[in-house]
């Protein structure tokens, strides 16, 4: 069975309740804000729907996050911002009683979690701490990584705020918490626990804090935002704002799939049509139309359209799942290029 788009009679906003919205890429992009980002978000929550912001990011604190989101026009509040240092956090919570030691190789937003949580920061491995935990941090150096090995291999339990193998910075993008984790893993030989997207861990504890009935993922990327939202089996929207692109949409396996797609937040505030396949074996989405034809993807209509991005996906997913082939240098970029 093919796990296609889907399609939404009204505006999505008004069809769920909660909303978790990734950040970078989503509501803003790095320090700049993302057009028609902060009026689709008053927009939403206008309409009915609560909004809990969910990032990947362990380095900063929730109340840093809701400035900066309050600086673009944004309304936030701390307690709307969960991030995977308070997820990590309560992860450790799960087999931790408080009052244990535990070395924390991060940032102060990734440490302010876990003293919240009532745990005891070290920072030696030699305290014998009972566990690791690490998150991004611009200032880590040789020194806390080996700190983190020394501990990992002697038995301490190895937990990872995110695996993000990259970061995006003003400059293009970076080493992320992934990059950095990978250096303790090819030292000690462990793999952490983690508790970040594509776990779908983060967006159940946003779920049980925020209370929403039907909630809604809003991502950028694939393999982590949306990657989550299908493995926690939570509907997701794909905005075209960050990482992953429309050609991503259409060449992404059945584990990264987004429920709908948009070109940015304001998709919110719209109702989805879904593709539908016809008699002749082309997938049609109102006006656009997609098939693939010899493993070829033909289309029908102008490639930025959304609809032919809709279509295409149709077409291309059904073809996957039925056992067989689109070549990807025949699938162009589709869809509304970010402003």
């Amino acid at each position: 069975m093919t796990l296609g788009l889907q399609a939404c009679d009204r505006p999505l906003s008004v069809a769920y309740d909660l909303a978790l919205v990734d950040l970078d890429g989503v509501a803003y992009r790095g320090h700049l804000p993302i057009d028609g980002a902060a009026p689709a978000l008053a927009g939403a929550r206008a309409a009915g729907m609560r909004v809990l912001f969910v990032t990947n990011n362990a380095s900063r604190e929730p109340q840093a996050v809701a400035d900066q989101l309050e600086g673009l026009g944004i309304a936030a509040q701390a307690r709307e911002v969960l991030t995977a240092a308070q997820a990590a956090a309560l992860t450790l919570r799960t087999r931790l009683e408080p009052g244990a030691k535990v070395l924390v190789v991060g940032a102060q937003g990734l440490r302010t979690a876990v003293v919240e949580e009532g745990f005891v920061i070290v920072d030696s491995a030699d305290d014998r701490p009972e566990a690791v935990v690490q998150g991004f941090g611009p200032q880590l150096a040789w020194a806390d990584l080996a700190e983190a090995s020394y501990a990992v291999a002697a038995g301490a339990w190895y937990v990872a705020s995110n695996l993000d193998k990259s970061l995006p910075t003003a400059r293009g993008y970076a080493p992320g918490n992934g990059a950095l984790v990978a250096a303790v893993v090819a030292a000690t030989g462990v793999v952490p626990d983690s508790s970040g997207k594509p776990s779908p861990d983060l967006y159940r504890i946003g779920v049980e804090r925020a209370g929403g009935r039907r909630p809604l993922v809003v991502g950028d990327r694939l393999d982590t935002d949306l990657a989550g939202a299908r493995a926690g089996g939570f509907p997701g929207l794909h905005v075209l704002t960050g990482v992953s692109s429309g050609r991503d949409d259409v060449l992404a396996g059945p584990h990264e799939r987004p429920t709908f797609v948009g070109a940015d937040l304001r998709a919110l505030l719209d109702p989805h049509p879904a593709p539908v396949l016809t008699a002749d074996g082309w997938w049609v989405c109102r006006q656009a139309g997609a098939r693939v034809n010899d493993g070829v993807l033909e289309l029908h209509g102008d490639p930025g359209d959304l609809d032919v991005l809709r279509a295409a996906c149709g077409a291309a997913w059904a073809t996957v799942d039925a056992g067989g082939v689109v070549d990807a240098s025949t699938v162009p970029e589709l869809g509304p290029r970010p402003r």
